[in-house]
C-alpha cells in the first residue's frame, strides 16, 4: 500500500507557482489576482476562505476577500460579482458556497464570467468539461486527476466507481475520467443514494472515488484487493480521546480499506490540500490567458 500524498504534491505545485509568480515583476507584468466573496458567518466557510487567502499570499498572488452580511440580497451579490468580472486586477472569482437560503446559488454562479470561473462551476465550463474541451475543471476532481498523473496510475480501460453524484465532485470526475484522453479513458460507474447494494459495484472497482459525505462509509469488505482509493470525504466525528473533542475522518474506513489498497489517499493530507492547490493553478492559468491578450 502506498499513500497518495496530497500534502507533498500540493506543496510542489505551490512551490512552482511561487517561482513563476516571483519572476513576473521582472517582466513588468502585474500579479495574478483572486477575489473571494463570503456571505454570512458560517465558521466552516470562513475557515475555507481564510485558507485560500493564505495560499494566495504564500505563492505571491494578489488576493481580496469581501465578507458580506447574512442579509445581503441576491441582487447586491450579483452586482459585486459583475464588478469583479470587469476588474482587470482579478483573474479568478470565488463565491464561497453554501450561500444563505434566500439567495439562489445558481443565479450567482451564472453571473460569474466563465473566463474567471476558476471553480469550474458555470454552465459554460460544465458544458465544455462534458464534451472534452479545455476549460477550468472543478478543483477537487482536478486534484484527483493531478494525483493520478503524479503517481502515473493507469486509468485506460480501468473500471472507476464513483460513489456520489454532486455537481462539485461526483459528476465532474466521472465526466473527466470517461474522456478519450491521457489519464482518463476509463469505464465509469456512478453510484448514489438510489443505488441498491452499493457494495456490488464498489467491489468491481479498479479505482474507487468516495465522495458521499458519510463518515467511514466504505469498509474493507466493500473493495477488492489492489484497488486505488481516492477518499474525498471530510467528516468531523466525536472523539473523546482528542483534546478538540472530535477527529476528522474520510468517507472510507482507512484501517480496513488501506491493507487491501495499492494506493490510497489519507484524510486529512489527501484531496483537501489538492483542491486548494488546483484553485491556485486555475487562477494562474486564467492569468496567463488574460495577460497574453492584454
Amino acid at each position: 500500500m502506498q499513500l497518495l500524498d496530497g500534502k507533498k504534491v500540493a506543496s510542489e505545485i505551490r512551490a512552482q507557482l511561487k517561482l513563476d509568480i516571483a519572476a513576473l515583476p521582472n517582466t513588468g507584468k502585474r500579479l495574478p489576482g483572486l477575489a473571494a466573496i463570503l456571505v454570512g458567518n458560517d465558521p466552516a466557510s470562513a475557515s475555507y476562505v481564510a485558507g485560500k487567502e493564505k495560499d494566495c499570499h504564500e505563492v505571491g498572488m494578489h488576493s481580496e476577500v469581501v465578507t458580506l452580511s447574512e442579509e445581503t440580497t441576491e441582487e447586491e451579490l450579483i452586482r459585486l460579482v459583475r464588478k469583479f468580472n470587469q476588474s482587470p486586477e482579478f483573474d479568478g472569482i470565488l463565491v464561497q458556497l453554501p450561500l444563505p437560503k434566500h439567495i439562489n446559488a445558481m443565479r450567482i454562479i451564472e453571473a460569474i464570467s466563465p473566463a474567471k470561473d476558476v471553480d469550474g462551476f458555470t454552465p459554460v465550463n460544465v458544458g465544455k468539461l462534458m464534451i472534452g474541451v479545455d476549460c477550468f475543471a472543478p478543483c477537487t476532481p482536478a486534484g484527483i486527476q493531478e494525483l493520478i498523473k503524479y503517481y502515473n496510475i493507469e486509468t485506460r480501460g480501468k473500471h472507476v466507481v464513483v460513489v456520489g453524484r454532486s455537481n462539485i465532485v461526483g459528476k465532474p470526475i466521472a465526466n473527466m475520467l470517461v474522456q478519450k484522453k491521457e489519464f482518463a479513458n476509463a469505464i465509469v460507474t456512478v453510484c448514489h443514494s438510489a443505488t441498491d447494494n452499493i457494495a456490488q459495484y464498489t467491489k468491481q472497482a479498479d479505482i474507487l472515488i468516495a465522495a458521499i459525505g458519510k463518515p467511514e462509509f466504505i469498509k474493507g469488505d466493500m473493495v477488492k484487493d489492489n484497488v486505488v482509493v481516492f477518499d474525498v470525504g471530510i467528516n468531523r466525528v466525536t472523539d473523546a480521546t482528542n483534546t478538540k473533542g472530535y477527529k476528522i475522518v474520510g468517507d472510507v474506513e482507512f484501517n480496513s480499506v488501506a491493507p487491501k489498497s495499492s494506493f490510497i489517499t489519507p484524510v486529512p493530507g489527501g484531496i483537501g490540500l489538492m483542491t486548494r492547490a488546483m484553485l491556485l493553478k486555475n487562477t494562474y492559468q486564467s492569468y496567463k490567458e488574460r495577460i497574453d491578450n492584454e
